[in-house]
């Protein structure tokens, strides 16, 4: 591609030949000779003291090459560590163990792993473990867990309480005291099943001739999972090399290291064999970690022009069966510091009950926190504008931090950084034409007709970093990223980055960013990520953090780069170092048209590194590593809006249109843009209307396949019609926000908003999601019309 206009064009991605074509590279992919295979025994049971292990028989099974139990193990792979710290709150962390010893915990707790020259023969050998359980009392539901005399997980966690997070600002009880009107409301953000095309997995082999282990596994943040292993199989930081190869989605689920990872690294050096595990999709519902899942009481005091005065809520957050890498932040950090949403919000109290039951850890999925604090926010929004008869577009703009009051520190102590909140709401309503749907909907009342309008404005805390301030909130390490960029002798660059792209196309985008900054062609850089034996270490992708965090990293290494380029390029040039300019690619001597230097010549005289090629004092070499630690978050915001038609007869919600207007800063490729907001929006439509993970009393997983868990296709998802404004990020080096959950984090409310809007004329304030048409229909179909919208003084 031409060098020109390179930031902000649609620029073709570069990752997908390998991935259309069958090419790419996943851990299901890794093969090496000798390999062996690991297949585990896990439990029926959601809680059950495991009282006998018989493995006799599965140590004469064909092809079997060794059998682990948790006793085996123990005092060799250490229990799965928690990296979130968060203080104040009483914290308290419990053991969980990669293979139980004496308890089971949820179902699909992994009890033995077995070792075999095939799977099929490590399965079969599988079914011959014999083990005795003692099975006890489940509990499920988070709120009936804290309750007296439920089952308790932990004999070191009372009440199965695993932290109480606390947070009040402003003066919240003269906020309820002023209020001409109070919403109070129940919200349940269901569990949901991140569900990835690929399934997690890891392939170990040990190196007995350097002791070194090279473990390819399924992760968002390979130097997070060379961390923690390292420390989990007692193997020394640089004995362990993570490749995480092309990573099928991860949607936050990669994050997290997981028991079977650090288990497959030590048996491979336990056996000295490469070893082998993929978890198949029943597996993957059961034991990788769930999202979501909190029981929400919340209130929202408003004068009677619909202005808001406070908001209170009390959260029972359902953690599963112990506390997962980044856990306890999701429901607290990420959740409670956005409750303040676009709104100027004078008083906010928060308290979070963080729950141990039964079930499969819960830790982050898209968007993680952020989400169910947007749900929180907009679903009461709504309902103020339907207790005051005011209309819901009038009461946002009312509230709406205004666009010259930025950078606003909210309530909850976060600074946004710039916004627009007016313009983008504006916007949505100019597009999806708004008044004009009103009249229609009223037209169609008279005719029986149940048309809904739902309006989202939501704004999100990404590009995760600072690090003094998520050091502050007990996070294990700093959230900076590294980059090395280096301009080869012919002029061709490579970027080796700590970010992890895993789908998002970054790939393609960080090119953008070296080639724009260096005056390149995309086609001229590559970038390397994945590998920790070749990159810089760098915290991985999540949290939006991968374009405003890694892409500024890239941005500032080019930038050093071109520095170090001019002091070389001056000495080629013969002229003083501030009268050379860079400008598309080439070196230049300002007032000398013609005399310059293209950035491949001087890359070739920096290794070349002759007197007359280098300076004095100018090391050789064209590379920089640098290291971006931002000073603040990044907020990108926006506002969707929703326009459903609910069939009466059938309870049937259809989505007839859906405009989502986005500003995530400046743009480096608009097509991958839209691509991160459609698969967002499809996720958080997904939620509102399908999917919901589903325990029964016992603890069974009820959902545990793709014939269960009702995960939408492209028939379902409706066309989503995106727009963007653009309000770039002071402090970021590139002006970027970030993009990945944006969609996620304002599609659920949109939905809801749009249906309760449809069904308000029976006097319905809230359904809980998914609005599945059996119960959208019942309600429809109920014959007293209570409104519970709120309580008048």
């Amino acid at each position: 591609m031409a060098v020109s206009a390179i930031f902000g064009s649609r620029v073709k991605r570069k990752e997908d030949p390998r991935m259309i074509s069958g090419t790419g590279l996943y851990v299901a992919d890794v093969k090496i000779t000798g390999m062996v295979y690991a297949s585990f025994v896990r439990s029926p049971h959601a809680h059950a003291k495991v009282r006998r292990i018989d493995t006799a028989k599965a140590k004469k099974s064909v092809g079997v090459v060794a059998v682990y139990t948790g006793a085996d193990v123990r005092g060799k792979v250490a229990a799965v560590p928690c990296a979130w710290a968060i203080p104040n709150s009483d914290l308290k962390i419990p053991e969980y163990l990669p293979l139980a010893v004496d308890k089971v915990r949820y179902v699909g707790d992994p009890v033995v792993v077995i070792v075999a020259d095939s799977l099929q023969h490590a399965e079969d050998a599988a079914e011959k473990v014999q083990v005795e359980y003692d099975p006890l009392p489940a509990i499920v539901d988070q709120e009936d867990a804290t309750k007296d005399g439920a089952p308790e997980l932990y004999s070191k966690i009372p009440k199965n309480i695993a932290f109480d997070w606390k947070l009040a600002a402003g003066d919240v009880g003269k906020a309820f005291q002023d209020a001409h009107t109070v919403i109070r409301a129940k919200f349940v953000n269901q569990r949901l099943q991140p569900t990835a095309i690929e399934t997690r997995g890891a392939v170990a082999n040990y190196n007995s001739g350097t002791g070194e282990i090279t473990l390819w596994v399924t992760s968002q943040n390979p130097h997070i999972h060379r961390l923690l292993i390292s420390g989990m199989i007692g193997v020394p930081e640089h004995k362990l090399r993570v490749v995480s190869p092309d990573v099928g989605g991860g949607f936050g689920s990669k994050i997290h290291v997981y028991g079977p990872e650090a288990l497959v690294a030590f048996l491979s050096k336990d056996l000295q064999r490469p070893v082998k595990w993929m978890e198949d999709r029943r597996e993957n519902y059961l034991s990788t970690t769930h999202g979501r899942d909190h029981i929400q009481y919340v209130e929202l005091a408003v004068k009677k022009d619909g202005t808001i005065l406070g908001l209170r809520a009390k959260v029972y957050a359902n953690m599963g069966a112990w506390l997962s890498t980044a856990a306890p932040g999701v429901p607290t950090i990420l959740f409670g510091l956005m409750l303040s949403g676009p709104y100027k919000i004078p008083a906010i109290q928060c308290e979070v009950f963080g729950v141990l039951t039964n079930t499969v850890a819960v830790d982050a999925y898209r968007g993680a926190g952020r989400p169910e604090a947007a749900f929180i926010v907009d679903r009461l929004v709504d309902m103020a504008a339907q207790a005051l008869k005011l209309d819901p577009a009038k009461i946002r703009l009312k509230n709406f931090i205004k666009k010259e009051e930025f950078p606003y520190t909210v309530q909850t102590t976060l600074q946004y950084d710039s916004g627009d909140y007016v313009t983008a709401l504006k916007k949505a309503l100019e597009v999806v034409g708004y008044d004009r749907l009103r009249s229609e909907q009223a037209k169609l009342r008279k005719e029986g007709k149940l048309m809904g309008i739902g309006i989202s404005s939501y704004v999100e805390i990404c590009g995760l970093g600072p690090s003094k301030v998520v050091r502050s909130t007990g996070f294990a390490l700093g959230l900076w990223e590294s980059s090395t960029v280096r301009v080869h002798p012919s002029g061709k660059v490579t970027v080796f980055t700590g970010g992890h792209p895993h789908g998002q196309g970054e790939e393609t985008t960080f090119s953008q960013i070296a080639a724009e900054e260096l005056g390149v062609s995309v086609d001229d850089v590559e970038v390397v990520h994945g590998d920790t034996g070749t990159i810089p270490f760098g915290m991985g992708t999540y949290g939006s953090r991968t374009t405003p965090v890694a892409g500024g990293a890239i941005a500032i290494a080019c930038r050093k780069i071109k520095e170090k380029g001019r002091k070389i390029a001056a000495h080629l040039l013969e002229a003083r170092e501030e009268d050379v300019v860079f400008e598309r690619g080439k070196f230049r001597v300002k007032g000398s048209p013609g005399k310059e230097k293209s950035l491949a010549e001087v890359a070739w005289a920096s290794y070349a590194a002759g007197a007359a090629e280098l300076p004095a004092g100018i090391e050789p070499g064209l590379e920089n590593t640098s290291f971006y630690d931002p000073e603040n978050f990044a907020f990108p915001f926006g506002t969707h809006i929703c326009v459903v038609e609910v069939d009466k007869e059938t309870g049937q919600v259809a989505i007839k249109r859906y405009v989502a207007v986005d500003d995530c800063g400046r743009q480096i490729n608009p097509m991958v843009v839209e691509g991160q907001v459609h698969g967002g929006v499809a996720q958080g439509v997904a939620q509102a209307l399908w999917e919901e993970a589903v325990y029964d009393r016992e603890g069974n997983l009820l959902t545990s396949t793709l014939s269960d868990y009702a995960a939408p296709t492209a028939v379902e998802v409706p066309n989503i019609e995106t727009f963007f404004t653009v309000t770039p990020s002071p402090h970021n080096p590139i002006g970027a926000k970030g993009v990945g959950e944006t969609g996620t984090i304002a599609a659920a409310q949109a939905v809801v908003n749009a249906v309760v809007d449809a069904l308000s004329i029976y006097g319905v304030t809230n359904i809980d999601m998914p609005l599945r048409s059996d119960k959208v229909w019942k309600i429809i179909n109920a014959s007293p019309k209570k409104s519970t919208s709120g309580n008048k003084r």
